[in-house]
């Protein structure tokens, strides 16, 4: 008797979408359902094996690099596979979500790489997540245009030469996909994100001289990137393609993950491509992980933490130094200033900010750097055109003056600054405009010319929590409660009513995203991540 046929993936509650057939082929779905029957139930290991770790930082107050893999990081014979041309140079990085004017303005940007991004900036609607998917269809086949309604304003791609490289970045490990599901049970968003991704466009890919490029978010540990690598083989041999077609970038943008940077290389190498310092979700790993240990982890406002804080240094430093001991490309943070087309003033203090914050980084020995809007590519450019001329890459720069002990990646008292009152009322301000946004479907928003997304309103949440948990006093003698941060989203919210006008106010989800904002900063079972209880109001 033959065994039965494994059962298919169902759609759930999902209104069906335009041209959702091209994405959601029985053969995609399929490819899909596999990773997930195979790959899930580690996927789940390793959630809960986060959970075990955080309860040790709790007892402990402390990390450290990992004895038990120490003779990888001491083996200075192996590398990670060199890069592929279309990833060989990555000066200027553009992010954002795959809404068909970003892909275009992104891959037309004039930046080296685009992130199309499925994760922090883009807020995980079915419409989104299909949709999104799509657009670089369409982009790879050049059968790409839009036309905004409101502006009449036509957008087309450039000729191929012009194009940035893209490299996809799919949801978190914790994020399901609740609108797939087998058996009853959801599809981890990643596994979604990269199956489809990938079965689409991988072969396409390489008939036009690139390949399947990934971005991966929120690692925590090298056992997660050797999860990754395992899937890549799996597909590579799924699809019929070469083994080490795919390349991947990690984002170090936990705390756990600073001291695993080279293990984590390791289990991916023969697909690895760098690794990226992500500063905003490194912060809230920080007070996530140490948020009861006390007032020396306690974080001053989250824009007086710059990346020359001794311990950012420290994480910076280390990263540039293992990425090229290794071969791999180490890629720098985010310049999130969205311009104002009414302020000259304004744009130019922050493109001075900008400069200078690029300037630093490729003097330090990063190889490219991100930005989060396309006026911001001719600043990031110079700034590595300076210190790169004509070489792709400054890989051969060891960085062997570099030496990072493992409380220097903690030290966050070595900061001087304070939170603030105001540094309170920003983290309201943000956090509820940004989930407000959230809850509508878009995942990258400017706000207060900063170009905003989840890990923003993470950071803003996060410290909220940490300021009343450590009964922090602000400078204007008023203590950090629960009741204060109500009395400022209170104020907050009356002050976007009269802002935005009734009935704008009514059409929007203002009063949903304030109650979110207060749930999830002042309930004292700190919830992991943001986007899972926001996930469940995404309608």
């Amino acid at each position: 008797m033959s065994a039965p046929a494994p059962s298919s993936l169902a759609i759930v509650d999902a209104e069906p979408l335009p041209r959702q057939d091209e994405v959601l082929t029985p053969a995609a779905l399929a490819f899909v359902a596999e990773l997930h029957r195979r790959f899930t139930p580690r996927r789940d290991e390793l959630l809960a094996r986060r959970g075990e770790r955080r309860g040790e930082i709790a007892r402990t107050s402390t990390l450290d690099f990992l004895p038990e893999t120490a003779a990888i990081r001491a083996d200075d014979s192996w590398k990670v596979a060199p890069a592929p041309a279309a990833l060989n140079d990555r000066r200027v990085e553009i992010t954002g979500p795959t809404d068909r004017k970003m892909t275009i303005n992104a891959l037309n940007s004039g930046a080296k790489v685009w992130l199309a991004d499925f994760e922090d900036a883009s807020a995980p609607t079915w419409e989104n997540v299909v949709l999104g998917q799509l657009n670089l269809i369409d982009a790879y086949n050049r059968a790409i245009d839009f036309t905004d309604p409101r502006s009449g304003k036509s957008y087309a791609l450039k000729p191929a030469d012009e194009l940035a490289t893209v490299v996809t970045r799919p949801r978190g490990w914790h994020l399901n996909e609740r609108h797939l599901q087998l058996d009853g049970t959801a599809v981890p968003g990643a596994l979604v994100d990269f199956g489809l991704y990938f079965f689409h466009n991988a072969q396409r890919l390489i008939d036009l001289g690139k390949g399947p490029y990934f971005y991966l978010p929120k690692t925590e540990s090298h056992l997660e990137a050797r999860l990754w690598n395992d899937i890549f083989v799996f597909a590579q041999d799924y699809t019929g393609i070469p083994q080490g077609t795919v390349r991947a970038t990690v984002l170090i943008e936990t705390i756990t993950a600073a001291y695993e940077m080279e293990e984590i290389l390791y289990e991916l190498r023969d697909h690895a491509s760098g690794l990226n310092a992500g500063r905003w979700d490194y912060l809230f790993s920080i007070v996530k992980n140490f948020r009861d240990g006390g007032s020396k982890f306690v974080l001053p406002d989250r824009n007086a933490v710059t990346m020359t804080a001794p311990f950012m240094r420290a994480y910076t430093e280390l990263l540039v130094r293992t990425c090229h001991k290794r071969g791999a490309h180490a890629i720098g943070g985010m310049a999130a200033f969205i311009p104002s087309r009414l302020d000259a003033e304004v744009n130019k203090v922050a493109f001075e900010k900008v400069k200078a914050d690029k300037d630093r980084e490729a003097h330090d020995g990063f190889d490219g750097s991100w930005v989060a809007h396309p006026d911001l590519v001719p600043i990031a450019m110079a700034s590595f055109d300076a210190v790169l001329g004509e070489k792709p890459n400054q890989k051969e720069r060891l960085r062997e003056d570099v030496s990072v002990a493992a409380g220097d990646l903690i030290a966050i008292d070595t900061l001087h600054a304070k939170p603030t009152y105001d540094g309170l009322r920003n983290a309201v301000a943000v956090g509820i405009r940004y989930i407000e946004a959230w809850l509508r479907g878009m995942g990258a928003v400017a706000i207060f010319n900063l170009m905003e997304d989840a890990a923003t309103a993470e950071i803003s949440r996060s410290q909220i929590w940490q300021w009343i948990n450590a009964d922090v006093v602000f400078e204007n003698g008023e203590h950090a409660t629960a009741d204060l941060a109500r009395k400022v989203a209170a104020e907050e919210l009356a002050a976007i009513r009269a802002e935005t006008g009734e009935e704008a106010f009514a059409a929007g989800k203002w009063q949903q995203a304030h109650d979110l904002l207060l749930q999830v900063s002042l309930d004292q079972d700190y919830a992991d991540f943001l986007t899972l209880p926001a996930y469940e109001q995404l309608r």
